[in-house]
């Protein structure tokens, strides 16, 4: 039987009983709908996974017990910086979900010229809680023992000035190909417009920060696509989902 999996952002010790905060006790009782003497693991982004039992489950607290520790990982030695512009409700938290599951590292939803979604101060703290559950429920779903960042929305030329390594950004004008490059220290940046792609400006000043143009195919590709479909071919090329040797 598949045992749940829950992120805690709190230390974990072999043998020791845990209280979970309101959030995740509401979405253990809510989602997972846990009950007294019912097994789960628990992570929380240091490497591994604690296996444990309830041993209390009451309207008011939910305490676990960690009977055992496994030391395991799923990360790729691939380290994906992702910079995506900002796409409307479930476009966007689609990306994020199966970005996480595809292996990224680090997440920055960014603001741009033809961004349809534009996040004030207040709503952009709201959003940016709200994407980085879903990348926590993600993570918990995928078996990652990892975290990934989902960081607060940026605008795309602070976050350019930022970036190192490897920089790709996609581009259905470009002429070249993921295949003719190669990343460095095992980093890559990528960068994903917006559902209105980026402006020549903003084209410009990717290239001036060291971005490289690249097209994924003939066809042009929604924001979404784009983004998981370039996740997936850098893992394939130089990640963890490349197909075992067949020789």
């Amino acid at each position: 039987m598949r045992i749940s999996r829950l992120y805690v952002a709190m230390p974990l010790r072999l043998h020791e009983k845990v209280e979970l905060d309101e959030d995740s006790a509401h979405y253990m009782r809510a989602v997972l709908r846990m009950k007294k003497g019912q097994a789960i693991s628990l992570f929380n982004g240091e490497g591994g996974e604690f296996l444990g039992q309830t041993t209390e489950v009451s309207r008011k607290r939910i305490v676990i017990e960690l009977h055992s520790y496994l030391d395991r990982s799923v990360e790729s030695d691939l380290r994906v910086i992702m910079g995506l512009g900002v796409s409307r409700g479930e476009r966007m938290d689609f990306a994020i979900q199966k970005s996480v599951e595809l292996g990224v590292t680090q997440l920055t939803p960014l603001m741009t010229e033809r961004c349809v979604v534009q996040l004030k101060a207040e709503k952009s703290q709201n959003k940016v809680r709200h994407w980085q559950k879903i990348a926590q429920h993600a993570a918990e779903q995928s078996g990652r023992t990892i975290r990934p960042d989902v960081d607060n929305a940026e605008h795309l030329e602070s976050w350019l000035k930022q970036q190192a390594g490897l920089k790709i950004f996609l581009d259905p004008f470009a002429t070249q190909t993921l295949k003719q490059l190669q990343p460095e220290d095992n980093r890559v940046t990528l960068l994903a417009g917006p559902e209105g792609g980026f402006s020549i400006q903003e084209r410009g000043l990717a290239k001036q920060a060291g971005f490289i143009p690249v097209k994924l195919g003939p066809r042009v590709l929604r924001t979404e696509t784009a983004a998981l479909a370039a996740l997936t071919a850098v893992q394939v090329l130089w990640g963890d989902l490349g197909v075992v040797d067949a020789k």
